[in-house]
């Protein structure tokens, strides 16, 4: 396999919290957040996370993070692929709306209706026209979910461009990861200041009081993590729920059941005694 280029510069390696710490307050956010999602089936309230920002900015893996340890019945992962020629042809938001969280969930956005005001905007996608209408109603929108009892928190993860870089080669050289890097991550490079332009201007019109935006640095992933984690947890007012008692039963006595034979079945070869030979 080839060699990986470092996620990060040796500065900001020899500065990040240490992997064994890190573990180990990663391991209790997880905690909470079971206890917060906990919280959520018991009150029926729901949840909506947005993750927004920069290519190789490190969503992906705060998202499965945050998901981890959740019950996957309740909580979702939504990343939406390019619209349908049916989709197109809708209101824009037509889409989202039929992913957003039910009473009890918690749904997490791998990029989002923002999109329209990122690449879209940038990348020539969208006419002025439907990216001004965009601006318009995006605020009116999550007004209207923040005031259906929706809790809608905003995440922009934010990397340098020299890390960016960095993470961009070490997808290129990483057969594991190479699924990462498309030709849209490729022209982002050469777009870097657009892509700035149109989050600033992004931030202008849908940084509301409502919705806030919080940034999340992310140059050191595991601090982003943690970071991006901890305050998801300080913004929902989660309360413990007390668990069920739950005792596991004896195992009744045997009433004479025998397993058919091994030759009845088909088994999968046993791949891991070619390891130890």
């Amino acid at each position: 396999m080839a060699k990986r280029t470092p996620d990060i510069d040796e500065a900001t390696r020899a500065a990040r919290i240490p992997k064994k710490a890190y573990e180990d307050e990663l391991l209790r956010l997880q905690t909470e957040l079971v206890a917060m999602q906990a919280w959520l089936r018991e009150s029926g309230n729901r949840l909506l996370v947005l993750f927004e920002g920069r290519d190789a900015a490190g969503k992906g893996g705060t998202i499965s993070r945050v998901s981890q340890y959740l019950n996957p019945r309740f909580a979702r992962t939504v990343a939406l692929p390019a619209p349908t020629e049916r989709e197109r042809g809708q209101w824009y938001f037509q889409r989202y709306i039929q992913h957003l969280p039910t009473a009890g969930e918690a749904v997490l956005f791998d990029r989002s209706w923002y999109n329209r005001a990122g690449v879209e905007r940038v990348m020539g996608f969208c006419t002025e026209d439907e990216y001004r209408r965009f601006m318009h109603q995006c605020p009116l929108f999550e007004r209207m979910l923040v005031e259906d009892g929706i809790l809608v928190r905003k995440y922009w993860f934010s990397v340098s461009d020299a890390e960016q870089q960095r993470r961009f080669e070490s997808r290129l050289t990483d057969p594991l990861r190479r699924w990462k890097l498309s030709p849209m991550d490729v022209e982002s490079i050469a777009r870097w200041e657009d892509y700035s332009r149109a989050k600033d201007e992004m931030f202008v019109h849908t940084d509301i009081p409502e919705a806030p935006w919080h940034v999340v640095e992310s140059d050191d992933k595991r601090a982003a993590r943690l970071n991006m984690i901890a305050h998801l947890l300080s913004s929902v007012p989660y309360e413990q729920i007390s668990e069920p008692n739950l005792a596991l039963p004896k195992r009744p006595k045997s009433s004479g059941y025998k397993r058919p034979p091994r030759d009845a079945q088909r088994f999968v070869p046993d791949h891991t005694a070619s390891l130890t030979n």
